[in-house]
């Protein structure tokens, strides 16, 4: 991870990069430190993630894996050179007849006929002419298995969203509890200086002002407890994110909107884009092929057999020549090549219903919950403020001596509870509002 130092005021960046990594790391880490002078937003945190997650280097990945593959496949066009070596020892070979070879000692002729030994040594070159289309359609199935990764990879990073929402808005819940802890004790540090003086004047009991000292006590312990989850936090936070995380900005309340096509509808696009793809090399694999060929060896015997009969001396011997050829072998499997191509795509429409109902559900079960807490939200203002009017009053009866110790720690317990639902209250909501974003791809 790149160290970066930043310091304020926020008009005035001194950023000290300390390694670099890559030219686009760098990038990223400038668009992003005007805003880390400040307070960092949700969208700052969730952008820095995303370049920052190891995953993203696999879409550079796939990208040259599929020109490699596609470079390999469209070499099938480059002629195909083969060379071969052979000695054979056969157990009969062509002769001449008895009877000629008879005439032909009378003539004076040795007439030898073909060696059982025979030896070449040779070279076979091919060139294809047409293919009908099988080297292309191959090229497109590795485009689009590519693609199906890639998306998929997509679907992966797309859920780092999730993640950071998770982490930044639990430090925000957790900001908010600390300082909500310090307000209280805050209270009970004054509540505690009172009692010490109405102690001291002899119109209070040791036992309360201890009551109250111990109170707060409890509650500065909470304090650690909650710093100690809170830096926790900030730092796994920081680490995902790649960036020093000092301060978070609250996001705003925000509608729900026209969202975008969610990253797993991509990848049953692109399956689907895949099917047809293998479809199509289907019907390229029934067409024929033409190519043209040239065949060269040195050895014995030659294409001149009757020469190699007489003479038993090895030569050069070359064929050129054009082939066509038509393999129907494809048309026996293709009924149930082209029936298990349409089952995959009937799956993949499946998993894009299945989706869809599922996100729709999930929407459902977020507006609800926003509406809920809007409801809760609606009551925590009139909630506090009778809470702290009764806290008062219990403050007032203890100075008259109406009512014990442990009632006034109860109701200032009760008023630091009403506050603290109410941020949770709102940090839950707000939450909620950006699951809904994340759900709708907004």
């Amino acid at each position: 991870m790149d160290n970066i130092v930043v310091k304020e005021p926020s008009y005035l960046c001194i950023v000290v990069i300390k390694k670099k990594r890559n030219m686009k790391k760098l990038l990223v880490m400038l668009l992003v430190l005007p805003l880390a002078a400040g307070a960092q937003s949700l969208e700052t945190c969730q952008q820095a993630a995303r370049q920052n997650y190891p995953l993203i280097k696999q879409y550079g990945l796939i990208a040259q894996t599929a020109e490699l593959t596609v470079a390999n496949i469209a070499k099938g066009w480059l002629p195909q050179v083969s060379a071969s070596a052979q000695a054979t020892y056969q157990s009969d070979v062509t002769a001449w007849p008895d009877r000629m070879q008879s005439v032909y000692r009378q003539m004076g002729l040795d007439m030898k006929g073909l060696k059982k030994d025979q030896y070449r040594v040779g070279i076979d070159v091919q060139q294809m002419v047409y293919d009908g289309g099988a080297i292309s359609s191959q090229k497109a199935i590795a485009r689009e298995q590519a693609k199906v990764e890639e998306t998929q990879t997509k679907v992966t990073m797309y859920q780092v969203r999730r993640r950071v929402n998770e982490m930044y808005f639990g430090l925000l819940l957790l900001e908010q509890q600390i300082k909500l802890n310090g307000d209280l004790q805050d209270l009970l540090a004054a509540n505690e200086r009172k009692l010490a003086s109405m102690y001291k004047r002899g119109t209070a009991s040791e036992s309360d002002y201890h009551a109250v000292k111990a109170e707060r006590l409890n509650v500065a312990q909470q304090a650690t407890g909650l710093k100690s989850q809170r830096q926790a936090l900030t730092r796994m936070l920081g680490a995902f994110c790649g960036l020093e995380v000092t301060e978070l900005e609250k996001p705003s309340e925000t509608a729900a909107g026209q969202g975008r096509q969610r990253p797993e509808l991509d990848v049953i696009d692109a399956q689907l884009r895949l099917a047809d793809a293998r479809e199509r090399g289907l019907d390229a694999a029934l067409l024929p092929k033409l190519s043209v060929f040239a065949q060269g060896y040195y050895g014995y015997p030659g294409y001149n057999m009757f020469e190699d009969m007489m003479h038993h001396n090895w030569s050069l011997n070359g064929m050129l020549g054009a082939r066509l050829t038509w393999n129907i072998g494809a048309l026996y499997t293709r009924k149930n090549d082209k029936a298990k191509i349409q089952l995959q795509r009937d799956m993949a429409e499946t998993s894009r219903d299945v989706f869809l109902f599922n996100n729709r559900l999930e929407q459902m079960q977020q507006n609800e919950s926003i509406e809920r807490y809007r409801r809760l939200m609606a009551d925590d203002e009139e909630i506090i403020a009778l809470r702290s009017s009764v806290r008062k009053a219990a403050e007032s009866k203890l100075s008259h001596g109406i009512i014990d110790v442990n009632d006034l720690v109860r109701e200032i317990n009760n008023e630091n509870t009403a506050r603290l639902q109410q941020s949770m209250h709102e940090i839950e909501m707000l939450k909620e509002m950006y699951d809904l974003k994340y759900i709708t791809n907004q």
